[in-house]
C-alpha cells in the first residue's frame, strides 16, 4: 500500500535508493549514493554511483538508475529520491538535474532527498533547474 503524500516519498522508492546505496562502487570519495526513479507506469528503477580511478570518469547514481529506465522502456521520470549517507540534503549534481530534466513528466517532478535514517528535503525539478533547457525547446521530434 503507498502511504506517500505530496511531501513524502513512497516508501518503495526510499528502499530502492537505501538498497541501491549499499552496492555503490565509492572506492575513491567513499561517498555511497543510491538513487531511485519512478516512472509513467510506477515501476521504479534504482542506481549507485560507480567511481573510477580517471576521476571523474564515474558515473553518478541517478545517471545509472536513469539507464535501467531506459533499459526496462520507461520514458518518463515521475519521481526521484537521492540517498547518501549525510547530515544536510543531497540533490542531483548538475549534469545530472539535466539528464533527469531529458526525461521528467514537467517540472513538478519531486526530488526527495534522504540520509540513512530518513527523507530530509524535497525540492522539485524546476526549482532545482530552473529555466531548463529541454526536448520541447528542439521542436517536433
Amino acid at each position: 500500500m503507498d502511504t506517500s503524500t505530496p511531501e513524502s516519498p513512497p516508501a518503495a522508492l526510499l528502499a530502492a535508493a537505501l538498497a541501491a546505496r549499499a552496492r555503490a562502487y565509492a572506492r575513491y570519495s567513499q561517498f555511497a549514493v543510491g538513487a531511485a526513479l519512478m516512472d509513467e507506469q510506477g515501476r521504479i528503477h534504482a542506481g549507485c554511483n560507480v567511481e573510477n580511478a580517471a576521476y571523474p570518469e564515474g558515473l553518478c547514481a541517478e545517471a545509472v538508475a536513469l539507464g535501467q529506465l531506459v533499459l526496462a522502456g520507461g520514458t518518463r521520470v515521475t519521481a526521484v529520491l537521492v540517498a547518501a549517507d549525510a547530515a544536510t540534503p543531497i540533490t542531483p549534481c548538475g549534469g545530472c538535474r539535466q539528464k533527469l530534466r531529458e526525461f521528467a513528466a514537467g517540472g513538478a517532478v519531486p526530488v526527495w532527498s534522504a540520509n540513512t535514517q530518513r527523507v530530509l528535503a524535497r525540492h522539485t525539478l524546476a526549482e532545482l533547474l530552473p529555466a531548463s533547457f529541454g526536448p520541447d525547446h528542439l521542436g517536433p521530434r
